[in-house]
């Protein structure tokens, strides 16, 4: 049976290459749709884990919801204002890294400060680390150089994509790198990574007496915002260059340039360094806008948050927001796989067409198949193996057509899209749950479209059959 199914199949090859192709295009708009919904997914968790942050915490001097927060509303932001906040101190700090799973904690401190370097110059944030910090991903894998040796060194890591902003593009080891003409008119420098190291950069931060702020009050209601500020020049030794981060690890890096954090506390700087010190109440002293803290093992989140939410400060955990990720991801596959499967459902209605017109031609063929002892059944299973390898074949060549049409597509978003010196990205991911299920749906397709040609022609009278014309 098998064999006549793909004699029959051969013997109309026009028309069985009709039908297939369409199943074809089908089986690759579905997985190319899908792949990039997963691909994007993929993206983020895997963006998420290489940045530790599914194993980070976020501690604040009062509860905030973000959500709140980013609508605008204002009552809810004066809400917000007003609750009553823990004040984030050193006494605090250390309870915190007693708290069964917690491996480091530390408190998040950033001011803005000027780099000056090769003759260019840049306005950055700086933020500071303890040294353990190394340890951790992303910062225990660096590009160029290692991580802090103690807290007190005058040391600074830079950001791979904060050097573009200081004109410089670092040289690739693996090829033979060189400057654009617009580069070269705009003065980049062409830079091997490790010719940096333990170089000195000029790091100049901003600072401002508090005796001055009367007076910058003054200007400010005279529509005169002259800021007083003064500058202090620090000379820092260039310890390690960072990784290009992409834009959802950008948390474990907010800066573009790291010191360590004893360090940045002994230069002079504007007090104002996050969001949380203008939500929270932060005066002077020890006290901290916000603490970052690092567990264990993800196992170890839930417990660590609700210890801290028990000493009443506020908490911000990205494996919070886990839940409602996978969520939106799944409506968006669900999306884009529905739309997919319509493409697929119109290949079934051409399977259906093909297998009908099969049967008005091969009239006589099924009535002598009939007369000479064939089943209903066995008449049935021909025109279902038809249909499957119809759809097996259907599979396989629209997998690789989807695939065709990603590596197109990423390419396009790569070489025309992504602003040059970024990393490329693969916006597709082709799972092997995604790859099974695309056959095995190609198959019961292909089945289901031929369940009324094969009952028709398994109905046939082999008399009138036998006297068809």
């Amino acid at each position: 049976m098998i064999l006549l199914a793909f004699a029959n199949l051969r013997r109309t090859k026009l028309r069985t290459f009709l039908t297939t192709l369409g199943v074809v295009i089908g089986i690759g708009a579905l997985t190319s749709m899908v792949s990039f919904g997963t691909g994007m997914q993929k993206n983020i968790t895997d963006a998420l884990a290489a940045n530790d942050l599914f194993t980070s915490i976020t501690v604040t001097p009062k509860e905030i919801n973000l959500h709140e927060i980013a609508s605008g509303n204002v009552a809810q932001m004066a809400n917000a204002l007003k609750q009553e906040s823990i004040p984030l101190t050193d006494s605090l700090l250390r309870e915190i890294r007693n708290i069964p799973g917690v491996k480091i904690a530390y408190p998040n401190l950033e001011f803005p400060a000027r780099a000056v370097l090769l003759g260019d110059s840049a306005t950055t944030r700086v933020q500071a680390m303890p040294a353990a910090m190394g340890t951790f991903k992303p910062f225990d894998d660096l590009l160029a150089g290692n991580f802090f040796t103690n807290d007190t060194a005058r040391q600074i890591i830079l950001r791979e994509e904060f050097l573009q902003r200081l004109k410089i593009r670092l040289q690739d080891n693996n090829s033979d790198a060189w400057l654009s003409k617009e580069d070269s008119v705009q003065g980049f420098k062409l830079v091997h990574p490790d010719s940096l190291i333990n170089k000195t950069l000029r790091l100049v931060s901003l600072s401002m007496n508090a005796s001055k702020i009367p007076g910058v009050i003054s200007n400010i209601i005279r529509n005169k915002p002259e800021m007083p500020f003064d500058e202090t020049i620090n000379e820092m030794k260039i310890v390690g260059i960072t990784r290009r981060t992409s834009e959802f690890g950008r948390n474990a890096f907010n800066g573009g340039v790291l010191i360590p954090i004893e360090t940045s506390q002994k230069i002079p700087q504007l007090s104002f360094s996050s969001v949380w010190d203008l939500l929270g109440s932060k005066n002077s002293g020890d006290e901290y806008g916000s603490i970052q803290v690092r567990v264990e093992n993800m196992q170890q989140i839930d417990p660590v948050v609700e210890h801290l939410r028990n000493m009443n400060v506020g908490v911000f955990s990205i494996i919070d927001q886990l839940d409602e990720i996978k969520r939106v991801f799944l409506i968006l596959n669900s999306l884009l796989g529905a739309v997919g499967a319509i493409a697929l459902i119109v290949a079934g209605l051409g399977i259906i067409n093909t297998m009908v017109m099969s049967i008005l031609e091969r009239q006589r063929e099924i009535g002598i198949m009939k007369a000479i002892g064939g089943s209903e059944k066995e008449i049935r299973m021909i025109f279902f193996t038809e249909e499957s390898v119809i759809g097996i074949i259907g599979a396989l060549f629209g997998l690789v057509l989807g695939w065709l049409v990603t590596q197109v597509a990423t390419v396009v978003v790569n070489t025309q899209i992504l602003p040059d010196g970024m990393e490329p990205v693969n916006l597709f991911y082709f799972p092997a749950w995604l790859i099974v299920g695309a056959i095995l749906f190609a198959i019961i397709i292909s089945l289901a479209a031929g369940l009324y040609p094969a009952a028709r022609a398994a109905r046939i009278d082999p008399v009138r059959a036998l006297r068809h014309d």
